[in-house]
């Protein structure tokens, strides 16, 4: 089992696997996998030979990471930095479909004949679509708010913001746009076309993706000040590379407003495509603003006319005026564009 853990991740990182799309696995899923296979597979499986591995032997692994016993903090290579492998039912779930790769990886190259994953009956994966309430959207608002107010020192140094400004910023695009964290996390200045109101991702995960931007989100993108083209929007505080703190910069603007801690950067993306259906958009309108597989998502263009446009601007409005506070019916018939700068 350690050598298929190896030869499989070998292969996937040489771009060899290919998704279902025919496209090769992102990093973020590579190193997705290589996390399961380091916390979970290899800790319970390592020393077993492939062909004799059974459903059985499934079963009792799947149970055995339900049950925390693959639970450690492992010490990474940066100062403080540990990985903290819990376990738990959705991660055993989850850890078994990558299992299933595995041997299906295997069956492939003539180790054994058979995948013994197929057939086991897996946990509910247990995630909750959460979406923000009227309460959430205030306190967000509030934290946005809270975490731009500069901080004074006692000596004569410059004060400076409670959180890096481009996670605020960051932040508030997300609400506005329904976005996958990685994607905004992601975005250069030369996805970005602001007099067309568009961004084109060549690598989302759905593939390439042109998302109409609306007009308050672009708003957001102007405050950043535009760079070179390969240079991120939303930079981070130190160093090359995205902003690997954001989930933590992320839960210290919602502490500052006094959002609920089970809000993530994911409920933003869920709620604002349940804002669109409260709104009366259709799924595949929805769909083209948040990147989802199917319903004209990855066309190569956008007419300035599309519908798109002025759904963005319904959905964006209606969450500008939920975060200062806004609340009821009334907040569902705003106009179909704002396009006042965000404070």
């Amino acid at each position: 089992m350690a050598e298929l853990c190896t030869l499989y991740l070998a292969d996937a990182e040489a771009g060899r696997l290919l998704t279902r799309r025919g496209a090769s696995k992102r990093a973020s899923t590579l190193l997705t996998d290589r996390s399961r296979i380091d916390g979970h597979i290899r800790p319970l499986l390592v020393t077993m030979k492939v062909p004799a591995v059974t459903r059985q032997d499934v079963e009792g692994f799947m149970h055995d990471v339900a049950e925390g016993r693959t639970r450690q903090r492992v010490k990474l290579g940066k100062p403080r930095a540990l990985s903290i492998v819990r376990g738990g039912k959705g991660a055993a779930a989850r850890t078994v479909g990558l299992l299933g790769a595995l041997f299906t990886y295997a069956v492939k190259k003539g180790m054994r004949p058979d995948n013994p994953v197929t057939g086991t009956v897996r946990y509910a994966d247990g995630r909750r679509e959460r979406r923000l309430t009227d309460v959430d959207y205030a306190a967000l608002g509030k934290g946005l708010t809270a975490a731009a107010v500069i901080q004074p020192r006692s000596d004569d140094k410059p004060g400076k913001a409670l959180v890096w400004p481009a996670a605020i910023a960051v932040t508030r695009f997300l609400a506005l746009t329904g976005w996958r964290s990685g994607e905004a996390l992601g975005l250069t200045w030369g996805m970005v076309d602001l007099a067309r109101r568009t961004a084109t991702l060549p690598m989302s995960k759905t593939g390439h993706s042109i998302r109409p931007l609306a007009v308050a989100a672009c708003n957001v993108l102007r405050t950043m000040g535009a760079g070179n083209a390969d240079a991120l929007v939303f930079p981070p505080s130190r160093g090359k590379g995205t902003m690997s703190g954001f989930p933590s910069l992320f839960a210290r603007i919602g502490k500052a407003g006094g959002l609920a801690p089970d809000v993530t950067p994911h409920v933003l993306r869920h709620s604002f495509a349940s804002l669109g259906n409260d709104l009366g958009l259709t799924e595949a309108t929805i769909g083209a603003l948040v990147g989802h597989k199917g319903g004209g998502v990855t066309r190569g263009y956008i007419h300035a006319g599309d519908a798109v446009f002025p759904a963005a601007d319904r959905i964006a409005s209606a969450t500008l005026r939920k975060m200062e506070g806004e609340t009821g019916a009334e907040v569902l018939g705003v106009p179909s564009v704002m396009a006042r700068r965000p404070a």
